[in-house]
């Protein structure tokens, strides 16, 4: 009913303990938990113990720094959104760069994972959520997850999230698939009952990722000149908060170049990779 412990919630408890798997994505909401856990924590004079994770994404960083003035529940602070970091990693981050409110300060201590390295690439032993229930689509997350700030289906409802992405207006396509409530998982999924148009991407567009680390946003480009040119308004209004910003849309809309686009976010990549470099616990993939 709410996404934080109160006081309440914490009565009589001695310590928290935080032990998630996170995917290294901005907005897979897992680290905004994280945060508000560390600042139930820090208002209720509590210690939190972190059992640290691989990050499966954790071997790049990419995409665009958040501007704050779209911070919400999919993205708190400053980071891209593939941010090559753990959960532990992070949390230090978060405490070290002051970004809990008020600037509390969380106690903490963090359990760390042996055997990793920012270069490894760990296969998750079980989905880290109902959606993401295969490597490939943890994987293709960061790049189709941008959908979901569109009036574009990225699979909810279907035994392929986060693998395929379509339309029921798409002009053209390699797959079909009509979504469908799944309990559990997709509950009132986009386009629920009707058949849609799209592409598979599946495990050959994942390797692709893995062998050349980066966000990828031909899908998104190709899918907005498909739907522009019939007149359909592709972004909604929580488009910026997936991006983090509002240039990336304005960008696509004007047609620039992907290269251009991704020169655009390289300058605060390198800002980030900097400050990130203080609270690593690993050795990292640079």
């Amino acid at each position: 009913k709410y996404k934080r412990p109160n006081a309440v919630d914490l009565e009589d408890i001695d310590l928290v303990i935080f032990d998630i798997q996170d995917i290294g994505v901005r907005f897979y909401t897992y680290i905004s938990s994280l945060q508000y856990v560390m600042e139930a924590c820090a208002e209720n004079n509590l210690g939190l113990m972190i059992l640290d994770r691989p990050n499966p994404n954790g071997f790049y960083i990419d995409g665009p720094i958040l501007d704050t003035t779209f911070r919400s529940f999919m993205g708190l602070n400053p980071i891209p959104i593939v941010h090559g970091m753990t959960i532990g990693e992070m949390a230090r981050m978060i405490n070290g760069e002051g970004w809990l409110k008020n600037e509390l300060k969380c106690k903490m201590q963090i359990i760390e994972c042996e055997n990793y390295n920012h270069k490894s690439r760990y296969i998750l032993p079980i989905k880290p959520s109902p959606n993401l229930p295969t490597m490939a689509s943890v994987y293709l997350y960061p790049s189709l997850g941008l959908f979901e700030g569109t009036t574009i289906s990225a699979g909810r409802g279907t035994k392929h999230p986060f693998e395929i992405y379509g339309h029921p207006k798409f002009s053209s396509g390699n797959y079909s698939f009509t979504p469908a409530s799944i309990p559990g998982a997709s509950k009132y999924p986009k386009f629920e009952g009707e058949k849609c148009s799209g592409f598979f991407l599946g495990n050959k567009a994942a390797l692709k990722i893995l062998e050349n680390p980066q966000l990828e946003l031909k899908w998104l480009i190709n899918s907005y000149i498909n739907l522009n040119k019939q007149g359909i308004d592709v972004f909604n209004a929580y488009f910026p908060h997936h991006a983090g910003t509002e240039l990336l849309k304005e960008q696509i809309i004007k047609g620039v170049p992907i290269e251009e686009i991704c020169r655009s976010w390289e300058k605060d990549i390198v800002t980030y990779k900097e400050t990130r470099k203080k609270y690593l616990l690993y050795d990292d993939f640079e």
